[in-house]
């Protein structure tokens, strides 16, 4: 039971003004447990001032990152035990728990099911609908209520570097079964699901975490394209949606859509018809802070229709500063109760839910115990290896295994990645340092920080296998990364040096390289980065696609 639960705060009436609107904020924090593990200190705070946050100032939710599975089920315990009002407690897990918290289940990109869908719809929708549940399931189970997915963006810019395989595709008419099936998948348990980025961040060429998009589109083209997801997610019954901080001035040339009043409230709430939460993107990103500031903007925000203010800059400062626009007369009153009518409904729902037939007011049922016989089942799992073999490419003729011993000579593993001091996915027992060096190559490993030092030509010719991990990433670009894979692909192609090239994450980085391969070069393709994605692939191209994969092997 939840400290503090009192019988007397069935409604958010009781609840004095700056309670209120602490409501509305929900706050980043770390899934670890203690002060030293913080990974992220600028955004999230030690747990003294977290607990204020929740204990004296009452905000609505949380949302975390780092840490495992087993971990964060313990620190939601943790933080609804602080909290007075039951915390909507958030996750961008848009590829499945395991993408943020070790050992749950991994699920490759998104992007994943549209190529499935290009060949068989009908399968792609069923595993739409299997990917959304487990995530669902698996939330639910370690005291995750509100999963911020699915990602309903049409990718149509292959530039885009901040959705890109996030999507589930470059076509509304792909896009849009898929993300009804996964919403439909995950409804059967209780967690709220969160359609994002709207109006749609699919066709931008700069990333919204570092500075303002403005995309042209004229309304006709956003109706047809952008909003057809958005629309389907409504129908799904999607709990929440999403801002983009982006610019559109066909629909508001004034401000971003996060702050726009004609684009949340005109477009969303009254013409589609949305009666869910609206919940800002993080009001900490760059597109949003550089022009608008830390307390301005959650103003802004609220006056336009959003009802969640996601990770303001300053928490204590936004409320007050909200505190002093609803005394000033600048927000009406009617605004913040219209949203916090919203917010009891949402958190109601997944507290009954959680625990039914309970004759307790919602508000008193404390949450259900963490369930790890949930997460990462043998089932799950085989869902997740399934979308990876129907979306993978790969080709090999029958004389260029990769896994062929038969020569002598060194050979050499190179990999290529962002950021290898930062990296989940290739750690000493991953598939793409140990199948290759079963197979007699040595490992080579290089990443931005030492890619200028590290050129291509200063080394002794080698035979290799080149091995890239490039997709597109919030706050880092992979335009560098990619150039660099280039420079590397060319002169290994040029020496005579190169065995094999598989690629890990982006379609359009495959694309651009693949065409550039002569015939006798084996190569594969991946959405997944992750450990189960680097087994399956290389397992093909190795000849030891019969190699047995435990279920506890690649979770995390």
């Amino acid at each position: 039971m939840a400290k503090g639960l009192i019988a007397s705060l069935p409604t958010w009436e009781t609840l004095s003004l700056q309670q209120q609107i602490a409501q509305m904020v929900v706050v980043r924090a770390s899934g670890h447990l203690f002060d030293h593990q913080i990974e992220y200190p600028v955004w999230e705070p030690p747990n003294s001032v977290l607990q204020r946050w929740v204990q004296e100032l009452g905000v609505g939710g949380v949302i975390l990152l780092g840490g495992t599975a087993a971990e964060v089920g313990l620190r939601t315990h943790q933080l609804q035990d602080w909290a007075t009002i039951p915390l909507l407690v958030a996750a961008d897990i848009e590829e499945g728990v395991g993408q943020r918290f070790a050992g749950a289940t991994w699920f490759p990109p998104p992007m994943a099911l549209s190529q499935i869908a290009k060949r068989d719809q009908p399968k792609a929708i069923d595993l739409a609908f299997q990917m959304g549940s487990i995530t669902a399931q698996e939330a639910a189970a370690i005291g995750l209520n509100w999963v911020l997915a699915p990602v309903v963006d049409v990718n149509n810019n292959p530039a885009n570097p901040v959705i890109n395989v996030r999507s589930f595709g470059d076509d509304a008419a792909i896009v849009s079964p898929l993300i009804s099936a996964f919403i439909r998948g995950a409804r059967q348990f209780p967690v709220l699901t969160s359609a994002k980025h709207f109006p749609g961040h699919g066709d931008t060429a700069i990333d919204s975490h570092l500075e303002l998009p403005v995309i042209l589109h004229d309304r006709t083209r956003l109706e047809e394209i952008e909003f057809a997801p958005f629309r389907e997610s409504i129908a799904a019954g999607v709990d929440s949606v999403m801002t983009a901080h982006l610019q559109l001035p066909a629909l508001d040339r004034h401000y971003p859509a996060t702050l726009s009043q004609p684009i949340l409230t005109g477009i969303l709430r009254q013409q589609m018809n949305f009666q869910g939460l609206i919940v800002t993107d993080a009001l900490i990103m760059g597109a949003i802070t550089q022009a608008y500031g830390a307390n301005e903007a959650p103003i802004l925000a609220l006056e336009a229709g959003a009802d969640i203010l996601l990770m303001p800059a300053d928490p204590e400062g936004a409320i007050e500063a909200i505190c002093a626009a609803v005394e000033a007369g600048r927000i009406p009153l009617e605004r913040i109760n219209a949203s916090l009518d919203r917010i009891w409904r949402a958190k109601q729902k997944v507290s009954t839910t959680a625990i039914s037939g309970s004759s307790h007011a919602w508000e008193q049922i404390p949450p259900p115990p963490i369930d790890l016989d949930h997460l990462a089942k043998p089932e799950a799992i085989d869902c997740a290896a399934g979308v990876l073999r129907d979306s993978m490419t790969v080709y090999c003729p029958p004389d260029a295994r990769l896994g062929d011993r038969r020569s002598n000579e060194p050979r050499r593993n190179l990999v290529l990645l962002d950021d290898m001091l930062n990296c989940n996915f290739l750690r000493r027992q991953a598939p793409a340092i140990t199948l290759p060096a079963h197979w007699g190559y040595k490992l080579q490993v290089i990443d931005q920080n030492l890619a200028g030092s590290i050129a291509p030509g200063s080394q002794p010719p080698i035979p290799t296998l080149l091995q890239l991990f490039i997709r597109g990433n919030p706050f880092r670009s992979s335009a560098g990364l990619t150039q660099t894979a280039k420079h590397w692909l060319m002169h290994l192609l040029q020496t005579n040096q190169l065995l094999g090239l598989v690629i890990y994450g982006s379609p359009y980085v495959m694309e651009s390289l693949v065409s550039q391969l002569p015939a006798e070069i084996p190569y594969g393709f991946t959405y997944g980065q992750m450990p189960l994605a680097q087994a399956i692939v290389l397992g093909e191209l190795g000849g030891e696609s019969g190699r047995s994969v435990r279920n506890d092997e690649f979770t995390d």
